[in-house]
């Protein structure tokens, strides 16, 4: 039986979080590295919008999502109950990734790449357009120290998806300037964005692939 592909980028936070995912299932994939700038054609014909994550099943179902993959994987297999049982937990953990996934994931972009989107604003400059959006990041930061503050993990004393699905995000967010991330107030979420950065999982997941190729041996993840 065919096992599952997984075409992922290492950088990009949503294929990561795709990859902790899966990594956490216990499952086990083919996984396949993507240079963006040259992607395989094997992926532009399962998926021709051409981002990452995809995930081919083994019948054959394409998930173009990283939140799809998510749970795709912790339906099959969840060892850790990292996709809560009781239907308000699931509802808040959908909400804050909305949250992230929308205003947050805006705020980074324009935080990191400024120059990117200066243009719609009239900033005089990329420095002070970065420094807006940061703010707007710091915002929905200070909420997420408060919510962990006081139990460990986004949802209580428990890690679940939710933070599976955010901590690349933030750490993208952290790594855009360390030293002011750094001198934030933020104990409770600098304690867990670096407890996650030194987990065995994270370890596994940030491991490094030479790009694939067609023809090439598969590259076996997870399992």
């Amino acid at each position: 039986m065919s096992l599952p592909i997984l075409y992922t980028f290492r950088r990009c936070p949503y294929a990561m979080r795709a990859r902790l995912a899966v990594l956490s299932s216990g499952l086990q994939c083919e996984l396949r590295e993507v240079i963006l700038r040259n992607k395989p054609p094997a992926l532009l014909t399962a998926s021709p919008k051409g981002t990452v994550p995809v995930l081919i099943t083994a019948s054959g179902e394409v998930l173009e999502e990283s939140l799809d993959i998510m749970r795709w994987a912790l339906e099959q297999s969840d060892p850790s109950d990292y996709w809560p049982k009781k239907d308000d937990l699931r509802s808040l953990s959908l909400v804050l990734i909305e949250r992230n996934d929308g205003e947050f994931k805006r705020a980074l972009d324009r935080y990191k790449y400024p120059d990117r989107y200066q243009h719609e604003a009239d900033f005089d400059n990329a420095a002070d357009y970065a420094m807006k959006y940061r703010r707007f990041g710091a915002q929905i930061l200070e909420d997420l120290n408060q919510r962990i503050a006081g139990q460990g993990y986004l949802l209580g004393e428990q890690a679940s998806l939710v933070d599976l699905a955010l901590m690349p995000f933030v750490r993208q967010f952290a790594h855009t300037d360390k030293a002011w991330f750094a001198e934030q107030n933020w104990p409770a979420l600098h304690q867990w964005l670096q407890q996650w950065l030194d987990s065995a999982l994270m370890q596994s997941v940030m491991n490094k692939y030479t790009p694939w190729e067609e023809g090439e041996a598969p590259v076996l993840f997870g399992g």
